[in-house]
Parts: C-alpha cells; sequence; structure tokens
C-alpha cells in the first residue's frame, strides 16, 4: 500500500467477508453525523431510514437516506429528542436497528432501554453497560478502585432537588478550593459544564448543569471536580465486542477547545512521550473492561506536562465527532466496527495488529463569528466549495443552499488531512482551508489559518488554554 493513502494496517487475510448485518437502519440523528452513518450503511449494502423535523426537509441527509419520515411532535429543535415517536417510525419503517450517531439521544439510557423493549438492536453499548458509566460519578469511583488516578472532586452524584446535597457541594467545592467544574452525571460533549470560581457562580452552575442535564440526558444530578487549566486533553478510543474482547484503536489530541467544545484535533499526540502513550493505552483499555464495555468507548484523560501525570477525566460510550482522524491515522472504519457490534460480530483484528501509520487532523468548521467570540451565525449558504485532492476528507453536513439554523449546533463540516508527517497534514490542512469557500455566513476558518500558523501549534505543546491566549 502507498503509504500516502490511509487503509487497513491489520492482516487483510483476518477481514471477515462483506454480507449484511442487519436488514435495514435508522439515523436518528441530523446534519454531518447522520450523513456519516448513512454513507457507512450504503457501503454495507443496509437500506436506510432517515428522520427529519420541518425544518431540515431539505437537508443532505435526508436527500441520501433510501426511506425519510417526518418527525410531527416535539417543539423547534426538540423534534429529534422524540424517543417514542423515533422508535415507533422505525418499528413503521421495518428498521432492524437504530444508529444515534452522537449528542441528542446517543447517551440517553432510556432511549437504549425503549430500543431494547421494542426489539430494536441500538447501535452503541447495551442498556447495562450504559448503566455501568453512568452517573459518571461512578466511573470515578471505579477509577480509584482499580489505581487510576482521579482530579479531586465529589465521590457521589450529588441530587438537584435535595437541600442537604447542595450544601455537600458547597463543602465539596470549598474544600477542594476553587475554580471547580460542575458536570452533569448524565454528560458528555461538554454539555452542561461550567467553571465556578466562587459560592455565587458555583449556585449558578449547579442550576445550569440541572437544567441540561435533564434535558439532554434525562439524569438531573450532578458532580464536581477540581478545575485543572493549562493541561492537555487526551481521549483513547477503545473498540470492544460482546465476546469480551477489548483493544485500543488510538488516541487523539482535544486540547484545542472553547467552552469545552473541540476545534482542533489531532492524532499523534506531538508531545506525549511513547512510554506515557503506551501506559494511558493500557489504562483506557482496562477501564473499558472494568466498564463492561460491550461497543464502542472514548477513554479521556487530563495529562500535565510538566509533572507528566495523567488523571481520568471521563468516558463517553458513544461516536466522537472527532472519530475521523483515528479512521484515517489507522484505516479502521469505525462507525462499521460499531454496526457490526451491535449484529453480535466479533472484532476482527487484536490489539497487536493495529497500527496508527498516518499523522491525522480534525478542523471543526461552523457557522461562527470568532471576532464575536464565536458567536452563531445563522443563515444560508448562498455558495459553497469544499477542497479536493491528496490527503483531504470532508465529512459534511450541507449542500449550496443550506438553511443553518440557530436551533442546532452550527457545525456545517469537518475538515480532515493526512499526511506519512505531521507537517505534511498540517501543510494539507492549511491549503484544504484556503480552497474552502463558505458564503452566506461566517465560519471558523480564519481562526483555523491563525491557529495553525501560532508558534504553541507548531511546537505541539498547546493545552487547553489555547484558544483564550490566542483571542486575547
Amino acid at each position: 500500500m502507498h503509504p500516502a493513502f490511509p487503509g487497513p494496517v491489520y492482516d487483510g487475510s483476518r477481514l471477515r467477508e462483506e454480507r449484511t448485518l442487519f436488514d435495514k437502519i435508522l439515523v436518528a440523528n441530523r446534519g454531518e453525523i447522520a450523513v456519516r452513518v448513512l454513507r457507512t450503511c450504503r457501503e454495507m449494502g443496509i437500506r436506510t431510514v432517515a428522520v427529519y423535523a420541518d425544518d431540515d426537509a431539505g437537508s443532505l441527509h435526508v436527500r441520501l437516506a433510501d426511506e425519510v419520515r417526518r418527525i410531527e411532535s416535539g417543539g423547534p429543535g426538540q423534534g429529534y429528542l422524540q424517543m417514542q415517536e423515533i422508535v415507533t417510525i422505525a418499528k413503521e419503517a421495518r428498521a432492524n436497528a437504530i444508529h444515534p450517531g452522537y449528542g441528542f439521544l446517543a447517551e440517553n439510557p432510556q432511549f437504549v432501554g425503549l430500543c431494547e423493549e421494542s426489539g430494536l438492536s441500538f447501535i452503541g453499548p447495551s442498556c447495562a453497560s450504559m448503566g455501568n458509566a453512568k452517573p459518571k460519578n461512578k466511573a470515578r469511583s471505579l477509577m480509584k478502585m482499580i489505581g487510576i488516578p482521579v482530579v479531586p472532586g465529589s465521590e457521589e452524584a450529588i441530587r438537584c432537588t435535595d437541600g442537604d446535597d447542595l450544601d455537600k457541594a458547597i463543602e465539596t467545592a470549598e474544600g477542594i478550593g476553587y475554580p471547580v467544574i460542575v458536570k452533569p452525571s448524565g454528560g458528555g460533549g461538554g454539555i452542561g459544564m461550567r467553571i465556578a470560581r466562587d459560592r455565587e457562580e458555583l449556585l449558578k452552575c449547579i442550576r445550569h448543569a440541572c437544567v441540561r442535564g435533564t434535558r439532554a440526558f434525562g439524569i438531573s444530578s450532578f458532580y464536581i471536580e477540581k478545575f485543572l487549566p493549562g493541561v492537555k486533553h487526551l481521549e483513547f478510543q477503545v473498540l470492544a465486542d460482546r465476546m469480551g474482547h477489548v483493544v485500543n484503536i488510538g488516541h487523539r489530541d482535544c486540547s484545542i477547545q472553547r467552552r469545552f467544545q473541540k476545534l482542533i484535533e489531532e492524532t499523534p499526540c506531538p508531545a506525549l512521550p511513547c512510554l506515557l502513550r503506551t501506559k494511558m493505552g493500557v489504562a483506557a483499555v482496562e477501564i473499558a473492561m472494568a466498564l463492561q464495555s460491550d461497543s464502542l468507548m472514548t477513554v479521556e484523560f487530563l495529562y500535565c506536562q510538566d509533572t507528566r501525570e495523567f488523571f481520568f477525566n471521563e468516558v463517553n460510550c458513544r461516536l466522537q465527532v472527532e472519530h475521523g482522524i483515528t479512521e484515517l491515522a489507522t484505516g479502521i472504519d469505525i462507525v462499521k466496527e460499531q454496526i457490526r457490534i451491535a449484529a453480535g460480530e466479533s472484532l476482527p483484528f487484536s490489539q497487536e495488529e493495529i497500527r496508527s501509520r498516518q499523522h491525522a487532523i480534525e478542523c471543526r468548521i461552523t457557522a461562527e463569528d470568532t471576532s464575536k467570540n464565536f458567536l452563531p451565525c445563522p443563515g444560508r449558504v448562498t455558495r459553497l466549495h469544499l477542497p479536493h485532492g491528496l490527503g483531504v476528507r470532508v465529512d459534511e453536513g450541507i449542500v449550496e443552499g443550506s438553511e443553518i439554523s440557530p436551533l442546532y449546533d452550527p457545525m456545517l463540516f469537518k475538515l480532515l488531512t493526512w499526511g506519512r508527517t505531521r507537517d505534511e497534514a498540517v501543510m494539507r490542512m492549511k491549503r484544504a482551508l484556503r480552497e474552502t469557500v463558505v458564503e452566506g455566513v461566517r465560519t471558523t476558518i480564519p481562526f483555523h489559518l491563525n491557529a495553525l500558523e501560532s508558534e504553541k501549534f507548531i511546537e505541539g505543546t498547546y493545552t487547553t488554554r489555547f484558544v483564550k491566549r490566542l483571542t486575547a
């Protein structure tokens, strides 16, 4: 295989013959992730059903699906949260399984249980497996038991409606010292997380976490951790089948973020010593095994470069936005493996067969004005030209003429590049960003070009403070 082309790096003789595992899958999401899942289903010969809210009737994911069904209930921006209606649509369409993508219903135990009760396969963790990782403070407690270092914080979930628990929250925060971070127990993707620097801010953060956690994940409790500024945010991608096989397929540096939303990711981390990389990878597999993972799991760590210490942050048992760079580095189609695992298939490779042979970078292109603190910029995309060429991948959710609604995440598309070296991947990303044309809405492309030219990025030593310092 030409070294500039990513592809399977495990032994091809062990690849299974492609066959249809499900007859039909309903994709319970929208935008670029729905398009991503639909494309893999088509490659696997599986028919698809897309659901859509009224404001998404002309969306790209609707155009690409074999069948489309309108979500009739739910107010503006709430259609994709209608669990019972989505399950009913899946059964009426005679789908065998539901793929939730990420966000919305991907980490909602209630939705997983509803699928299982309705005889539908949920393409993700089983209800029992998800229950081991939620509330997320349960995972923290387990990490302590198996000897994985954790960030100081609350030992148990704190109930939003219990006055005594709220007093304990204040006591915990003041015991570990401000600033602290408040996290919904069922959370993921930075949803509902906020930093408190004093008691007054803490109470506001708690109210926010309770409302957002209940709405997004169906879990109203929260927990508190010491906020560690200026660290690297690293995550390890783990795959586990239902026969007990667990493998680590690589890590990602996700430190460039604002308001806990990632902006640029790369693999491998350019500033992580090999020995620590191995140690963290082993820990990630141990964590997945301890949580009895039976699907896709991402284990997140906070890494202090000065002391070379790492701490467990959280686990997410769903597809991550940035999964594509791991695919480019290893040649493994993560969505395809998700589907196969849900259908009862075993992993087609061992840990020894997995190699990361490319450097890959992702820039999330969103409809935001970076000159105004990333203010969302809804509107109509009047002109669109996406980049092409060797070493470039685009995961898009829009076409020319798409309306960008203020009701949803402002993600337009993900731009990914890869190369034999980091420098080659970075140069391809700069070229791809400059080739991209989006008119009608403001985008984060100027930020990305500026970020890639910065000294800290070039050195690879950037931390979670990167955006604040770059835009100061």
